[in-house]
């Protein structure tokens, strides 16, 4: 019979037990290591579809964008008309009127129209000089002036027989206040716009360029006036008119072809 140690038995079962615990921690070691790994795949799986998920609502919106809409799909909007305020008509059709940067005009009819999806009513007015048609509407008739009664065109009368008053600043600012005076349409101002720039007889010809502009138009828009006020022909206005600020037309005609003549004779 053999000598069972105690010795030798208790070293025997120690080694097993320590053998045991090395593997379980080893195992324990293992499986963290195959989470860790587990979990950066799920991380990665999430970042991949979260890009597709971009992706496909980009292709989404693009698709979207490049589709036609269908008439179906779309209601048609209704759009209401908004009405301009009334006002009472100051002006009637066949009136004669002064619009201040045009001249007389003459009303034709009354129409409503829609401008701006507004619906506006308005005057069409007639200018024969310009052969045009204009459209005020009738909220700003206050821009519009009737004609001149007699009286004022006889005080117009006398302001155009008085002598012109020049004034020695620059022409530009005198050209400006002409033109102001004349777009204010008050045949006052005009009577003196045309006082201030006639030259009377056989001056014609001193004149610059924008200062005959200046006069002709101011002349002119006195002159339509005054043939409806007194109700003449226009010739029989415009020698009323160049009577009283001392213009022969025919002399100053003549002299200006001679002095053409005497030119032409020069330069040869």
């Amino acid at each position: 019979m053999k000598k069972i140690s105690l010795k030798n038995i208790l070293k025997k079962t120690f080694k097993t037990k320590s053998k045991k615990t090395k593997t379980i921690k080893v195992k324990k070691k293992t499986s963290k290591k195959i989470n860790k790994k587990l979990n950066i795949k799920k991380s990665k799986n999430k970042k991949v579809t979260k890009i597709k998920k971009i992706v496909s609502i980009k292709k989404e919106e693009k698709t979207n964008n490049l589709r036609i809409p269908r008439s179906n799909d779309q209601k048609p909007e209704i759009k209401k008309i908004k009405k301009q305020e009334t006002e009472k008509k100051e002006y009637k059709i066949k009136d004669y009127v002064v619009y201040p940067k045009h001249g007389v005009g003459q009303i034709l009819s009354v129409n409503n129209k829609t401008v701006g999806g507004i619906d506006v009513q308005c005057y069409d007015i007639k200018f024969e000089k310009d052969k045009a048609i204009g459209l005020l509407p009738v909220n700003k008739q206050s821009h519009l002036r009737p004609l001149a009664t007699i009286n004022q065109v006889n005080k117009s009368m006398l302001i155009l027989k008085t002598k012109p008053k020049i004034r020695r600043s620059m022409w530009s600012r005198r050209a400006q206040e002409y033109e102001q005076k004349i777009t204010s349409g008050k045949i006052y101002e005009l009577a003196e716009v045309v006082r201030d720039l006639n030259k009377g007889d056989g001056l014609l010809v001193d004149q610059s360029y924008s200062e005959r502009q200046l006069f002709e138009k101011a002349y002119d828009r006195i002159l339509s006036e005054f043939q409806i006020v007194m109700k003449l022909s226009l010739e029989d206005t415009q020698k009323k008119l160049n009577k009283v600020l001392k213009r022969n037309l025919e002399a100053e005609t003549v002299k200006v072809e001679n002095k053409t003549i005497q030119t032409t004779e020069v330069v040869e």
